[in-house]
């Protein structure tokens, strides 16, 4: 007779309450939440910044505990093997020691603050495989190249010798993953695992992930604020809220029929590719329970003559050294040779794979890094031949949001401070005056005034942007270069932030230079789009040039790869063909040829000579 029974839970958390410590008392991060996690199965956990999400996850490491946090009451039950569960809440620390990274693997938020930036890129990966798996240094330095390999980083051998510090965004997410699946955990928790990549990239790791999980049998855990992801990978899906479940069930029922209003509100607020087709102007998401916003117009450059910023031949390189005598023996062509114009009140998206170019365009532009040559002109002053005194002043009007919020915001300063050091910096305001535009902000941006008090290791991701927003906007200017500005935050107060700037746009014309990878996004608040691929712009148009006509081969490999937020049209595939990158390293002296454009149609320029 066949066994009937059936299959126990891998993961079941029974009514989980965790609370922090704060001045006025406890604050309650989840409350009474409970879920089960198959073998096998996929479940994706989505709701608002601050909603508990991440506190879960890390509840069933224990790791919250390192955060403040403590687990006040709950069970967290693990079945490891055959045997009987056990429960990780009660489990001794020295315990979960044996578990984290070997039975259960993490994928964090932050890629930077996951990552030792003392220990290079090959000691962090082989750290676990030697523990765990006891492989001698040879056999773990083979395996990590293999695991870099699938991650699709270009280069491993070289990346193993590499420090976090030395590569982008992107591929210090895809390093985080590596190591999280480097022993082929039974549970892997993912937390906001393809925040930090582009869409080509972010569909060969989810389907990296498919073929694991089909292969292991292992379980996810996938915690996002991307629903068309949860469409994509999810076989059950958690709705959180302020601490809470508020809904779950199979994707198919929460996408077609949601039960709960905030469900219902969260799925409202998802940009979607093709619903800008036929506008002129970028337009506002409608919110359930929010007022209409206002409408946007079409961004003139003849309004007042001139670009508001203007970028020719930009070229920015990085040495790489080698040898017993440290010489320069090549370069990292991370920007070459780019060129765009930015009107008043205009938004230009640039667009990419991580490590094409478009983080270091920005630092470039700002002089964060120096370029090698060419000439950034901001409001009719050249910011390249400015000395210390005035690039200070000219930064006044060029403000960044940068991609990593832990990493820009200061550990040790509360968040009060921080938005205010600006305005003191410039003299701007004082007094009340100062205090009523901090609140100001604060409000803009959604987040409580009782959050002033706060460090920015109180805060969530999302939480933490939004400051970083609010900081940026502060001392009114007229640039706002925003480096995923939103990648870190939820649907629901993505949507809130993205009407926020264009509602700032149109009242004080503000220009965005837009850094994303999330082309729905840049669909829905761009004029114009540019898209770089090694360094360089490959095509450049207006928003309806780039996403109803695109004509660069890599234009279109981009949006043929934004997953769809339908879970009855899943497009992910597990058998994906890892193409390796090409270098971005030249020997020294080697020079690339000066990029020519056709233009195929009145302001769409497409890279011809490559």
């Amino acid at each position: 007779m066949l066994d009937q029974t059936p299959q126990q839970p891998l993961v079941s958390i029974e009514n989980l309450r965790v609370e922090f410590d704060g001045e006025s008392g406890p604050i309650v991060g989840v409350k009474d939440v409970s879920f089960t996690v198959n073998p096998g199965e996929t479940v994706c956990v989505v709701g608002e910044s601050g909603s508990g999400k991440s506190v879960t996850s890390l509840s069933l490491l224990r790791l919250v505990e390192f955060g403040g946090g403590r687990i006040v009451s709950g069970r967290l039950w693990f079945r490891p093997g055959e045997g009987e569960a056990i429960d990780l809440a009660q489990m001794p620390a020295e315990k979960m020691i044996d578990l984290r990274g070997d039975r259960i693997g993490m994928i964090f938020q932050e890629p930077m603050t996951a990552l030792n930036p003392v220990f290079t890129i090959g000691r962090q990966l082989t750290d676990g495989l030697r523990r765990h798996r006891g492989l001698p240094a040879s056999e773990a330095d083979a395996r990590a190249i293999e695991l870099l390999r699938e991650v699709r980083l270009p280069e491993p051998e070289r990346r193993l010798r590499q420090y976090p510090h030395e590569l982008s965004g992107g591929m210090r997410q895809r390093v985080v993953i590596a190591m999280a699946m480097a022993c082929r955990p039974q549970l892997l928790i993912a937390d906001e695992p393809t925040t930090a990549l582009d869409v080509t990239i972010q569909a060969e790791i989810l389907g990296l992930i498919k073929r694991l999980k089909r292969e292991f049998g292992m379980a996810v855990l996938f915690i996002t604020h991307d629903m068309a992801v949860v469409a994509q990978l999810a076989d059950r899906v958690v709705v959180m809220r302020h601490g809470e479940k508020v809904e779950d069930g199979p994707v198919e029922r929460i996408f077609a029929d949601p039960q709960a209003d905030y469900t219902k509100a969260l799925l409202a607020s998802v940009p979607k590719l093709g619903e800008m087709r036929g506008k002129l102007a970028p337009e506002p998401l409608r919110i359930p329970g929010a007022p209409e916003p206002a409408a946007q117009k079409p961004a003139s450059r003849s309004e007042t003559g001139r670009a508001v910023l203007s970028v020719k031949g930009l070229t920015t390189r990085f040495p790489v050294k080698g040898g017993l005598l440290r010489r320069v023996v090549a370069n990292v062509h991370a920007v070459e040779n780019v060129s765009f114009e930015l009107g008043h009140g205009e938004t230009l998206a640039l667009v990419g794979e991580s490590g094409c170019g478009k983080s270091t365009t920005a630092r470039s532009i700002l002089r964060l890094v120096e370029p090698t040559s060419g000439d950034v002109v901001m409001d009719g002053q050249d910011i390249l031949g400015l000395d210390a005194g005035g690039l200070r002043r000219a930064r006044r009007n060029m403000q960044m949001v940068f991609q990593d919020p832990f990493a820009s915001l200061n550990p040790f300063m509360r968040l009060r401070k921080q938005v205010a050091e600006p305005i003191l910096n410039f003299d701007l305001a004082r007094g009340s005056e100062l205090d009523d535009r901090i609140a100001f902000l604060f409000d803009r941006v959604g987040l409580p005034r009782d959050f002033m008090r706060r460090f920015p290791h109180e805060l969530s991701g999302g939480q933490r942007q939004r400051v970083a927003i609010a900081r940026a906007l502060s001392v009114n200017p007229k640039l706002i270069i925003a480096d995923e500005a939103v990648s870190a935050l939820d649907v629901s107060v993505q949507a809130q932030v993205l009407n926020l700037l264009m509602e700032l746009q149109a009242e004080f014309g503000l220009s965005y230079l837009f850094i994303s990878h999330d082309m729905a996004v840049v669909e829905r608040v761009s004029h114009r789009v540019g898209v770089m691929y090694l360094g360089r712009i490959v095509e450049i148009g207006s928003r309806a040039d780039i996403f109803e006509d695109p004509r660069h081969s890599y234009t279109r490999a981009l949006l043929a790869g934004v997953p769809i937020a339908d879970p009855t049209k899943r497009t992910l595939k597990e058998s994906i063909e890892f193409k390796p990158l090409p270098s971005p390293v030249f020997p020294v002296g080697e020079a690339r040829p000066a990029p020519v454009y056709e233009e195929v149609a009145p302001g769409h320029f497409v890279l011809g000579n490559e």
